[in-house]
């Protein structure tokens, strides 16, 4: 917003910059234009905007899942390109559904699906099952998905969890093995809370 002497003299007719009282005169004088009070106000809203900007950039991958192999240098068979939990962040007492996104350049016939869980260094969950049940199987060349659900009863402490996974073929030969970490939130369900 600009001021000009019709704002500052309730536009009454001027004729010209003799007739703003003196302070306004000196002011005009300097700048050639009377400008908002807090020159930094300007400066600071269009910081916002910028901050603003780059937070509605960001926050997609603000919820990312890392990833990592077991072991780094190892050349596992299945690579996996992404993990996918929904809902997150992890509420308890609600299904969550793990997704995890891969790859694979030999077919898969069978196998099975090892997940430990730990919470905070501690084992507190350990799961052996079927890749069949969690996979369509046989898995032919190229991407495929798995997906494992699970319900947390609702006495599961909140925090940082990390969750393994290993993959097996049916000879035991191990095709993968990633590692993250995911947390749980501090309150339950709305769903859960009015069944208890």
């Amino acid at each position: 917003m600009q001021w000009n002497a019709f704002t500052i003299l309730g536009n009454r007719p001027t004729a010209g910059i003799n007739s703003l009282p003196r302070r306004f005169r000196l002011c005009y004088s300097h700048t050639h234009t009377l400008r908002l009070k807090n020159p930094m106000a300007g400066i600071r809203s269009k910081l916002f905007i910028v901050l603003l900007c780059s937070a509605y950039l960001i926050a997609p991958f603000a919820d990312a899942i890392d990833v990592k192999y077991c072991k780094k240098n190892k050349d596992y068979a299945v690579k996996v390109s992404g993990v996918e939990i929904t809902p997150y962040p992890i509420t308890r007492g609600t299904e969550t559904t793990f997704t995890i996104t891969a790859s694979t350049d030999s077919p898969i016939v069978g196998g099975n699906l090892q997940i430990d869980v730990s919470y905070y260094f501690l084992g507190v969950y350990s799961e052996t099952s079927d890749l069949c049940t969690k996979t369509e199987c046989p898995v032919s060349v190229g991407d495929f998905a798995i997906s494992h659900s699970q319900s947390l009863p609702s006495v599961t402490p909140p925090g940082s969890y990390t969750l393994t996974m290993k993959m097996k073929d049916g000879d035991k030969n191990e095709l993968t093995c990633i590692t993250f970490d995911f947390s749980i939130g501090w309150y339950n369900s709305e769903e859960a809370v009015a069944a208890s």
